[in-house]
């Protein structure tokens, strides 16, 4: 049950345990293929670099959930609250812009990878260059949802504190 729990309330870090549990299980498997019994799998290279690519996205949208990304926050405490909120919009709507930009072109690529099939998994180059999207859109609604949290839920909270 409390796996479940776990599930529904964080999927993203979830779906990054499997994929990075697949990634380690094909690998595993490939050695023991190649050195034990002395043949080839030919899905399997394929198979891990279309979930490192997944892994890749999906992590970069985790650090913008956690906020781990690198920032120079030590320089920007250095100036008054005002200056501050006016450098934190700024940065906010350029990665945005970024973002908007970066999925604009994720779709574009995606596309281009429809007709074209891997030639050891037989899967959709589109399954791999969709990360990009996913990730992208992902990356954009953490990134909003913190700007968010962090510019106005906080003063709803102070205004509800004062009353």
């Amino acid at each position: 049950m409390k796996l479940l729990k776990y599930i529904f309330k964080n999927p993203l870090e979830f779906l990054l345990c499997i994929i990075l549990v697949s990634l380690v299980i094909i690998s595993f498997a490939q050695v023991i293929s190649r050195y034990v019994l002395h043949v080839s799998l030919s899905w399997s290279e394929e198979s891990c670099r279309f979930l490192l690519m997944w892994l890749g996205m999906l992590s970069a949208a985790y650090g913008f959930k956690i906020k781990a990304h690198f920032s120079l926050s030590f320089i920007k405490n250095k100036f008054s609250k005002r200056f501050q909120r006016l450098v934190t919009f700024i940065t906010t709507g350029l990665m945005s812009l970024f973002l908007l930009i970066f999925i604009f072109f994720a779709v574009e690529i995606t596309l281009t990878g429809l007709g074209r099939l891997g030639p050891g998994t037989q899967l959709s180059y589109a399954v791999p260059y969709s990360s990009t999207i996913v990730g992208g859109i992902l990356m954009l609604y953490y990134l909003l949802r913190s700007f968010y949290k962090d510019n106005f839920l906080e003063k709803i909270k102070i205004k509800q504190f004062k009353k």
